[in-house]
C-alpha cells in the first residue's frame, strides 16, 4: 500500500475486487456477426495510441497502456481517475506551467 493511504485500509486488503480493461467496442448487425469466422477482423472504437480504461467493479479508476511482461499482456497505469472522472495528478508532480527548479531535471 502507498504511504498516503489511511492505516484503516489494511483491514480491507484481502477484499477481492474485479479489475477489467476494455480494448474497445463496436456495434454491428447480427447478420455480420453470424458471418464472423477464424481470421475475421472486427474494428473497434478506440485508436491504437489511446489509453485504455481500467475499471474496478464497473467503475473507471485509472487509464493505462498495454505492455508485454513475461510473455503475457499487462497494463501500465498512466493516470489515476478521481470521483469526477478526471485524471488525478501524481502527488509529486509539479504543475506543467512551472519550470523545473534544476534545468537538468527538464531533460
Amino acid at each position: 500500500m502507498s504511504e498516503f493511504q489511511p492505516a484503516a485500509f489494511h483491514r480491507f486488503g484481502a477484499v477481492a475486487v474485479r479489475l477489467s480493461v476494455e480494448l474497445g467496442r463496436t456495434e454491428m448487425p447480427l447478420r455480420e456477426v453470424l458471418t464472423l469466422g477464424e481470421g475475421s477482423t472486427v474494428m473497434l472504437d478506440r485508436l491504437t495510441d489511446e489509453l485504455l480504461d481500467v475499471t474496478a467493479n464497473g467503475r473507471v479508476i485509472a487509464r493505462g497502456e498495454v505492455v508485454a511482461e513475461k510473455g503475457r499482456f499487462a497494463l501500465r497505469i498512466v493516470h489515476l481517475v478521481g470521483e469526477d472522472g478526471q485524471e488525478v495528478p501524481a502527488p509529486d508532480a509539479a504543475p506543467a506551467s512551472e519550470p523545473a527548479a534544476n534545468p537538468a531535471e527538464a531533460l
